[in-house]
């Protein structure tokens, strides 16, 4: 990791730039790949699991008895934790439900929002190196909860045309009908653009690499919804005197093993912890089985002194944090200094894995600073809110003169003779 004491702010800029993939190359596969799945549906997507995940298959979809057996291939241990997870995850997502407030807002005139379910959402789940069975769960319960019609789930196939079966147990654990071995762009592709096999769908979900990123980026640019524009995996950890070096090691080694564009900040006011937090990632790197991944994600990662707290928070609000752990004595003191994260673990015992995985809230966040203007994905993500408004004639003569008046004064006298026609009628 990269050693900073005390950065000017000038500098700041420069330090929260993420790791930057050749955007050109890239853009340029994700076009071609749209092009072909646009106009030879499943052919395309045929020809681009047998180049990118090299198998064959002669179905995409996955039978509901695979869904079934599944079970078979997932320890009696990992099928209680996943149903341990479930539970939490629920439990936290059902606290979000909204009811149906009515607001007179003046006399005769009543408003209220009511929620709708997005009919028809696409999950993806990464299935390549590290099969995230965890987020079906962070994706498919909010689904659920909101009452979408129709969730279609997409993950890639391993070498033999299989489905991790930790992922499908999980789907079927929760009821999800749709899942299709196809992955990528293609994937993506597909449900922008609707195939015979696949159906296109009104929203997107779900993390991914640069590919997947780039690629939701273009279905949002062909009128397809999105959850957020996210990317490589990120944490952020201030750590001062009462942290544990060797935890801080951990969880930022926890971040890095996810891609070698991930990245993993460290801030502390003090140089010594910083010193032991090296030492102790390279202790534990030592144990860890994706280590070159990990390895890699370290040499684009930041270690820094401040001379405050304030400060340190101070520049993670301007990085802006997919992951915030706050390692810091009387943390409680200085959550309201938090602006922008995407979700925040405070305490040396609130590692950042517990959110990935168990504890409630969702672990589908904004990246790459995006937390300033995004949340993560909630209950709220896969709904819309429709607003209703009752004007009763008492209403109208209440707000209507004011109505008359403003739209006069932005010379729309069509606005005007709506409320006019009535108000002369006497209703």
């Amino acid at each position: 990791m990269q050693r900073i004491s005390y950065p000017k702010k000038e500098q700041w800029a420069s330090l929260s730039q993420r790791p930057i993939v050749e955007q050109a190359h890239l853009l340029q596969i994700v076009d071609q790949i749209f092009s072909e799945v646009k106009l030879h549906g499943d052919a395309a997507i045929h020809k681009f699991t047998k180049k990118y995940d090299k198998v064959e298959l002669d179905a995409f979809m996955v039978s509901k008895a695979a869904c079934i057996t599944a079970e078979k291939n997932v320890s009696k241990e990992l099928q209680a934790a996943i149903k341990l997870a479930k539970n939490n995850i629920e439990t936290f997502h059902l606290a979000q439900q909204e009811e149906k407030k009515v607001i007179e807002t003046s006399i005769g005139v009543t408003c209220w929002r009511e929620s709708r379910a997005i009919e028809k959402v696409g999950i993806y789940i990464p299935g390549g190196s590290a099969p995230l069975f965890s987020t079906v769960l962070m994706l498919g319960i909010p689904a659920l909860i909101a009452g979408c019609k129709e969730i279609i789930l997409c993950t890639p196939p391993d070498r033999n045309g299989k489905v991790h079966p930790a992922i499908l147990f999980t789907a079927h654990l929760l009821g999800i009908q749709s899942v299709a071995a196809v992955g990528g762009i293609q994937a993506i592709a597909a449900m922008t653009f609707g195939t015979t096999t696949l159906p296109k769908v009104d929203k997107l979900f779900g993390p991914g690499n640069q590919f997947v990123t780039a690629a939701k980026q273009r279905a949002f640019k062909n009128g397809i919804a999105i959850d957020m524009p996210a990317g490589p995996s990120e944490v952020l950890i201030i750590a001062d005197e009462t942290a544990v070096p060797a935890f801080v090691a951990a969880d930022l080694l926890s971040q890095a093993e996810h891609g070698a564009d991930s990245q993993v900040v460290v801030l502390s006011t003090s140089e010594k912890i910083l010193n032991d937090v090296d030492k102790a990632i390279q202790d534990q790197l030592r144990l860890v089985p994706r280590q070159s991944i990990a390895a890699a994600a370290l040499k684009n990662s930041l270690s820094i002194v401040f001379p405050t707290i304030e400060e340190c928070i101070e520049f993670s609000n301007y990085y802006a944090p997919e992951h915030l752990i706050l390692a810091i004595d009387d943390y409680h003191s200085y959550t309201h200094l938090v602006q922008h994260a995407g979700s925040v673990f405070l305490g040396n015992y609130s590692c950042e894995s517990a959110g990935d995985y168990a504890s409630g809230p969702n672990h589908t966040l904004p990246t790459n600073g995006f937390a300033r203007s995004y949340s993560g994905v909630s209950v709220d993500s896969f709904i819309k809110k429709v607003t209703f408004q009752e004007i009763s004639k008492t209403g109208l003569q209440e707000i209507g003169p004011s109505i008359e008046l403003m739209a006069e004064a932005e010379q729309l006298f069509a606005h005007k003779n709506a409320v006019a026609i009535r108000l002369k009628n006497n209703l």
